[in-house]
This record gives structure tokens, sequence and C-alpha cells, in this order.
């Protein structure tokens, strides 16, 4: 009858107004759950779409128009709005910026331990050390001269130690970040393969999102980002594959995670990949090659900060030998990338080129041919000697002894001179003897009066070279020190001829050494400069190295703010625009009850005025 069907299409009004309710219900709910996110880090908005319900239709068979009667609105999708290549353009500029961050931070921090913008410390040692010796060029007899040099040299020693430790205590400083960041890489992993796990499983029936779980995975991919180079991808059951420059890092079943190789001699860690790895053979697979390609922005291997952290801290603690008889593509791809390695090497070689070059001229040394050709007639080219254990050592035509004929000595007027500086490992001489037959003036064989030949014994000092392989007999900053013996009597550094004048030709050469070219900064470096000149380009390059850092960094970093800003527009939450969407939802549902009452007036006005 008539009023059945009213009464039915009432009731059936009622579901209607009731889907609108809810519908207004849920947005309210997910606009309230945005505007408590507003500050939360890696929350993304989410957005609500409306569906209709399904219309049921009347009358089919007219030809005229069909009815439809409508059943409601549902919410078709909350939609988790991101943008795919803001994320990439994002994590890419980010590692890129945390990498330039890192590498200036140990630049700045080199600059600091020379204290050039607090009083220039060290440049002071280096020009009172070199005062000291024009003091002496003036009076070099003067035991008030002599031991104003001891006490500069012991003083410079001081200070070029202070800054070298400062730097290795640096290293290790890094090597601490090194060891932090692998450990977050791989917290970051487990992180992110648990939610992998998580989402999938949230995600298998097709009908939810796991919103809360993505953004957590998107906010620890974006971390991971920052530390490491990262490329993924999202297989079709929701699992983000990861890889950390170019190898697998995170896969459907597991992490795969980054293991550290600790190196016995330094204690320096070397990530590298356990299950690439056969560590019972000593084979590693390093998670860093930077043998292949130079690091550069070209070639889109400058991102990550655990990167630049092993790459400025180096794999040793470097000296004069890293920089010294390297040619410049060797030097460019050792000492030259790392920051600490290049100041320690370049601060070393100075001193080591300071401390040679006064020693020498203090201790001077000719190698052995002339002696031998002198003695033999020419007739040898090998000299066996004796030391003092009995021992016997066979001298050849380029080894080097001291210039005993022509060097000064101290006011014990004894051989061998005192150095000015020592090494630990090591005497800069041992003594030596050897019988020859002397020639006459004619270069003949002396005989005595029986017609036997005439022998003689000699003593020869033989230099004690520097061991490439072994730092206490390097002079190096590690094994130096000022001679003792000086620091007891500072009359014994060597200032006298042996026939007992005062040896001013000795302190003018000495006061000479600082102006004369003897060194260059790298191989990259054509012209040869002074110490006081070597210094100031050493600053000079750390510097420069310290702007171009800095600049890309800074510039960097507006790239990334940038970049997550035009995210941010995406997935970013807006309070005001929350607050519209709330004020609209509560229209909404303000509208459906009023619906449902005026269908309740309907409904009870037909039961009690009609039934």
């Amino acid at each position: 009858s008539t009023e059945e069907d009213t009464m039915a299409n009432g009731f059936g009004t009622l579901f209607i107004g009731v889907s609108g309710l809810q519908s207004s219900q849920n947005a309210l709910n997910t606009t309230a759950n945005n505007l408590a996110n507003v500050d939360t880090t890696g929350y993304v908005r989410q957005q609500v779409l409306f569906t209709d319900r399904n219309y049921v239709t009347f009358n089919e068979t007219t030809a005229v128009s069909k009815q439809q009667s409508g059943l409601g609105v549902y919410i078709g999708d909350v939609i988790h709005s991101r943008d795919v290549f803001l994320d990439r353009s994002y994590r890419t500029e980010s590692g890129r910026q945390a990498f330039y961050a890192a590498t200036y931070e140990a630049t700045n921090e080199v600059e600091t331990y020379f204290q050039e913008m607090e009083g220039q410390a060290f440049q002071d040692a280096l020009e009172d050390f070199w005062t000291s010796f024009q003091e002496l060029y003036k009076t070099p007899d003067d035991s008030v001269s002599q031991n104003l040099v001891v006490q500069k040299a012991q003083l410079f020693v001081s200070r070029a130690n202070a800054v070298y430790s400062g730097l290795q205590s640096y290293q290790y400083n890094i090597n601490t970040q090194i060891s932090d960041n692998i450990d977050q890489v791989n917290k970051l992993g487990d992180t992110i393969q648990d939610l992998n796990l998580q989402i999938m499983k949230v995600e298998a029936g097709g009908i939810e999102t796991a919103m809360t779980l993505r953004d957590a995975r998107d906010q620890a991919l974006d971390e991971l980002s920052a530390l490491v180079d990262i490329s993924y991808n999202e297989t079709a059951d929701g699992i983000v594959k990861v890889s950390i420059e170019g190898t697998e890092f995170i896969d459907e079943s597991r992490c795969y995670h980054i293991e550290k190789k600790t190196d016995k001699l330094t204690g320096f860690i070397t990530p590298y990949w356990g299950y690439l790895s056969d560590v019972n053979k000593g084979k590693y697979v390093n998670v860093f090659d930077f043998g292949s390609r130079d690091i550069s922005t070209e070639n889109k291997n400058d991102m990550g900060e655990l990167k630049a952290l092993v790459l400025a801290r180096g794999d040793h603690i470097a000296n004069y030998t890293d920089i010294e008889g390297l040619d410049q593509d060797t030097y460019n791809d050792t000492t030259g990338m790392s920051v600490m390695l290049r100041a320690e090497a370049q601060l070393d070689q100075m001193i080591h080129g300071i401390v040679t070059a006064l020693n020498d001229v203090l201790c001077p040394n000719v190698t052995a041919e002339d002696t031998i050709k002198n003695l033999t007639n020419g007739a040898a080219t090998t000299l066996d000697v004796i030391l003092a254990d009995g021992s016997t050592v066979t001298l050849n035509a380029n080894t080097k002894i001291l210039d005993a004929d022509n060097c000064a000595t101290g006011s014990d007027k004894q051989l061998p001179p005192q150095e000015l500086f020592s090494r630990i490992g090591t005497e800069r001489y041992t003594k030596a003897t050897y019988t020859y037959q002397p020639v006459d003036e004619n270069g003949n064989p002396k005989v005595d009066a029986n017609g036997n030949p005439v022998t003689e014994t000699k003593e020869i000092y033989i230099y004690n070279e520097e061991d490439p392989n072994d730092t206490t007999k390097q002079y190096t900053l590690q094994s130096l020190s000022v001679n003792e013996a000086l620091v007891i009597d500072e009359t014994l550094l060597p200032h006298l001829c042996q026939n007992g004048d005062v040896d001013y030709a000795l302190a003018a050469k000495l006061a000479g050494v600082w102006d004369e070219e003897r060194l260059t900064l790298n191989p990259n470096d054509t012209k040869a400069c002074s110490f006081k000149d070597y210094y100031k380009d050493m600053i000079g390059e750390m510097a420069t190295y310290g702007n171009v850092y800095n600049s890309t960094a800074t510039s960097l970093t507006g790239t990334v703010a940038s970049v997550d800003n035009q995210r941010q527009q995406v997935i970013g939450v807006s309070s005001d625009e929350e607050l519209t969407y709330m004020i609209k939802y509560q229209n909404a549902y303000n509208a459906a009850s009023r619906f449902i009452n005026v269908v309740n007036e309907m409904i009870e006005h037909l039961l009690t005025q009609l039934g």
C-alpha cells in the first residue's frame, strides 16, 4: 500500500542520514588526528575522499527515464599524500649536504688546532725559533745565544707536537663518530626491515593502508640518506629494498649489517660488508671504494656523512713520508683526499725539512765515494769497515758519512759533532774503522824502509739513514726531540772550526737555511718555497679548502630546505587548512543530524496520525 511504501522509504532514508553522520564523524576524526600531529616529525597529513554509495534503480523498463534512489555516502579513501620525486630529491641533497658539512667540520677543527684565529701560537713559535738563529749569527760563540737556540728549539718541538697530537686526537674523535654512525645505520636498517614486515601484514588484505608505519619508515629513510648514499625501491607487496653504495643492505627477508674492522696498530675502524667478506681468509669487502673514482658531484658519489668521516680521518697517522717522493696522481688518490692526512703530512714535512736542514749544516755529510777513491786511488767501489762491536759492514760509493775534515765542533772539540735534533730510535752516526794502504804524491802505495806495504787505520762516522718503515728512525714528530746533550750543555752546539776559531760561516749558513727554497707544499705545486712561506701556504690551502667545503655545505643547506619546503606543501599539516576542514565536516555532521531529525519527525507523524 501507499502507507507501507512511505514507511519503508522513510526508514531507508534514515540510513542515508546515518551514513552522512558516520562519514562526517570519521572525517572529523581524521582532521583531529592531523591537527594533533602538526609538529610531529615525519608525519604525513591524511585527506578524506567521500564516495557515493550504490544507487537503487526503479522502473528499469521505462523508455523515458529511470528512477534512482541513493543509499548515502561513505569514505572511499583516506589519501596518504607523498611525492616520491621530492622524496628522492630531498634524500639526495640531504646526503650531499651531510658529506660537505662533515668535511668542513674536520677542516675547521684543523685550523683551530693551529690556532690561526686565536693568537697564532704555532706561528709565534716558528718565528721565535727563526729569530734565535739570527741572534746566533751575530755571536755564534756566546753561550747566551747558543742557549736561546736550544730553548727555542724545545719550544718549537713542543708546540709542533701539541698541534700534531691534537690532530691525532681529533682523528680518534672522528673514529668514534664513524663507529657511532655505523651503529646508527644498522639500527635504522633494522627499523626499516621491521616496518617492512608490519606494513606487509597490515596491507596484505588490500583494504587498509598502514599510514603511521609508512610515515615511520619514510622518516627512517630520510635519516639513513644523510648517513650513507642509498638507493631504494618498493615492491608490489609494500617492501622497500635498500642498497648502500650500490650494495644490497635490505631485501625482502633481512637487513645485512655493516661490520667494523679495527686496525690493530691505530684502532681505526673500517666499515665492511660481513656477508660478502671472508674474515677467516683476511678478505674484506669494504663499504667504500675510494680508488675506483674521484669523489665529486659529477660522479654522484659525494654523499653521506659516514663516507665523509672515513675519508676525512684517513686510514693511518700520516707523516712526511706521505708526501715526499709521491707523484701527483698517487698523492691525489691517497693523502690529498683526506683532511687529516693532508694536515698531518704537511705539518710533519715542514718540521722534517727544518730539522734535517739544520742538522745537515751542523753535522754535514758526504758520500763515501770521494773518501774511497782518495784512499784507494779509485781502484775500489766498496769498502769493508769494522764497527765497535767487531762486526763488518760493507759501504758503497753512495753511503753517507760525516764530513770529518770540514765539520765544526762544540766546545769539547770532539767528533762527531752534536746534532740539534735527535731521533728516539737511533743515533745520528755509527762509528767505524777501516785499514787502508796510503799512496804517495805520485799515487804509488807507500812502503816502509824494508819495502813492506804501509797500512793505516782511519775512523769514520756512518750516517744512519732514515728508515721509511720505522718511525723511530725518522726525523718525524712521532720520534723527535732536542738533543739531550745540548739541553745539558748548550756550548756543545757546533760553532768552532777544528783549528779552534769561531766558525762564522757555519752561523751564516744556519741563518740562511730559513730563506732557502727547499720544500713544495705537495706534488701538485711546482714552485719550491722557504720554510716561512711554506707555513703560510699550508695555512692558506687549509683556509681555501675550508671555504670551499663551507660554501658548498651552506649552499646545499639552502637546497635541502627548499626541497623540504616543497615536500611540506604536499605532506605537511597546515593548522589553518585543517581548521577549515573541521568547520566543513562539523557543518556536514550538523546537516546530517538535522536531516535525521526531519525524517524521524516524518515517520513519527505517519505512525501517530495515520497509523
